[in-house]
């Protein structure tokens, strides 16, 4: 009698388990499921992109940094650099399609397709820190790295679209006081990063009735010590007067038609601005609004050099008598050799200039061309600009009838360093005259303002913004705006705005937030980089 035998089916090696989202995927038919994750990170550049100004949806950015953590995580370098691309080009390619408003798309694209690089590499450290316990921290700390390194190469950076500047209606915005925009925008992308962990946990106790208790309080800690410090910083938002106050006008005389082309009637916009001007010296005259203790005009308000030219001396003279106070004018100065000056200038009654501040972050591509005779090949709108700009030197701080006024003009508001220099040589608040005229409706004066608002927190200061044709605006030091123009408008803000003279922590620290987020970001990836190393020797020893 023979026995049967019952094969044992032999149970499979154990290994990892995939995770919550992956099980998920598994369900998805195979040509979707490898087209996800592109398709997601595609989807969180563009939810970064939307939670910027004129949208209030700062929420957003949060959101978008989850469904990013879930695209990269477990990445292996290669793939989180193509996602992070793919990610980039989202955030970037709306984000900033006013740079071709008026010179076709060419420079649009080519600017998003660089700058999108930044991103990937930043989300390449990302993909590699997610191996490490609480890898939101240093995924959050790689992604502040990009940033810096994209606000200082190529051509002096372009820190244009730093998450910190979408958060000007948000409730971490008191951060910029403790840190500046590295730490604010650290704090949104750790918060998004713990919310994707925090998930991720949850779904994997569900599944499998695990829950490391380490690895969970460090999630939720990811989520939530960024909001819970974001309101212990509410104490260093402050918008008391401490040296008194001040009132304050800036002008928006408009342009007479927009596009590249607005300057070439620059007697008239020069004559926009002093008629204005001249209108708000008889509405004092009437008592319709208070006598202004000075008044500050736009960028590029005189493209004619009143150094050079009579006429347009003239003309701002007379405008500055009419209102009798010292007045700050935006005006184009061609010296006879060497390069053009964007230029400030303090106009007093009676005086003609006293002072000057040359913009020292002048615009590559718009203010000067690098590479000129490659970018011909690609865009004879190069040739528009002729003459190239040159930087400043020294911070500008006007004294204008005994309050000190810190100049950062258009562009440089994005550069950490200028609104920090005036404040730091003394300015009680600041001014970024602008000039809009050459980016049409688009949204880029709104996301310029938000910046502007920004600042106004991180360094405690009140800020006015004069604007040839977008939306000037006063802001007070906790970032409220409290006057605004309508665009392409001929108008006059009239204000009394807080002199303060402390300095926030954001303020003294300067870049050492930054730095330590970099040492920070550097530190994760060298752990990952030394684990690597370690296996690939104890595999070498095993074989």
């Amino acid at each position: 009698m023979s026995a049967t035998v019952t094969p044992v089916e032999t149970p499979p090696p154990p290994g990892p388990r995939p995770a919550p989202a992956d099980t998920l995927l598994a369900r998805v038919p195979r040509p979707l499921r490898r087209l996800a994750r592109p398709g997601a990170a595609a989807l969180s550049g563009f939810l970064l992109y939307a939670s910027f100004p004129p949208r209030p949806l700062w929420w957003l950015a949060p959101l978008a940094f989850a469904l990013l953590g879930w695209v990269l995580h477990g990445r292996r370098l290669r793939a989180g650099l193509g996602l992070g691309y793919l990610a980039g080009l989202g955030f970037l390619l709306p984000l900033l399609s006013w740079t071709g408003e008026e010179v076709g798309p060419f420079p649009w694209l080519a600017l998003a397709a660089v700058e999108a690089l930044f991103i990937a590499v930043a989300c390449m450290g990302i993909a590699a820190v997610t191996r490490l316990p609480a890898w939101p921290l240093w995924g959050a700390a790689a992604w502040i790295a990009g940033e810096a390194l994209r606000a200082r190469v190529p051509f002096g950076g372009f820190p244009w679209g730093k998450i910190a500047f979408g958060q000007a209606d948000g409730v971490f915005l008191p951060l910029a006081a403790l840190g500046g925009t590295p730490l604010l925008g650290f704090a949104v992308v750790l918060c998004g990063f713990g919310l994707y962990e925090t998930l991720r946990r949850s779904l994997a106790f569900r599944r499998t009735g695990l829950l490391p208790r380490a690895a969970a309080t460090a999630a939720l800690l990811s989520l939530l010590a960024p909001i819970a410090a974001a309101f212990a910083s509410l104490p260093l938002v402050d918008d008391s007067a401490e040296d008194g106050t001040a009132t304050v006008a800036a002008i928006q005389g408009n342009v007479p038609r927009l596009g590249l082309d607005f300057n070439a009637q620059r007697r008239a916009v020069l004559d926009n601005h002093a008629h204005r001007t001249e209108q708000l010296a008889k509405d004092v005259a009437e008592g319709k609004v208070p006598q202004p203790d000075f008044v500050l005009w736009p960028e590029n308000s005189s493209d004619l050099d009143p150094y050079r030219n009579p006429d347009a001396r003239a003309v701002i003279d007379k405008a500055v008598k009419a209102i009798g106070v010292p007045t700050v004018v935006g005006a184009v100065v061609s010296p006879e050799t060497g390069k053009l000056r964007n230029t400030l200038i303090e106009w007093e009654p009676g005086r003609g200039p006293v002072d000057t501040y040359d913009k020292r972050h002048v615009q590559p591509f718009g203010e000067y061309i690098p590479l000129r005779s490659i970018v011909r090949i690609f865009s004879e709108d190069v040739d528009r600009v002729r003459r190239d700009f040159g930087p400043g030197q020294k911070v500008g701080v006007f004294d204008l009838a005994g309050a000190k006024v810190g100049l950062v003009t258009c562009y440089e508001a994005a550069f950490d360093d200028a609104a920090r220099d005036t404040v730091v040589h003394g300015a009680q608040l600041i001014s970024v005259p602008s000039n809009n005229a050459t980016f049409g409706r688009s949204e880029m004066t709104y996301q310029q303002l938000a910046m502007d608002r920004v600042r106004a927190v991180e360094h405690g200061r009140s800020v006015v913004v004069p604007v040839t044709s977008g939306v000037s605006a006063v802001i007070m030091p906790d970032g409220e705006v409290v006057q605004r123009t309508e665009m392409f408008t001929p108008d006059a803000l009239v204000a009394e705005v807080p002199l303060r003279s402390s300095l926030t922590p954001a303020t003294w620290l300067g870049v050492w937030p930054e730095a330590a987020l970099l040492l920070a970001a550097a530190g994760g990836v060298g752990w990952v980089a030394a684990d690597a190393l370690k296996a690939r020797r104890r595999e070498h020893s095993d074989g």
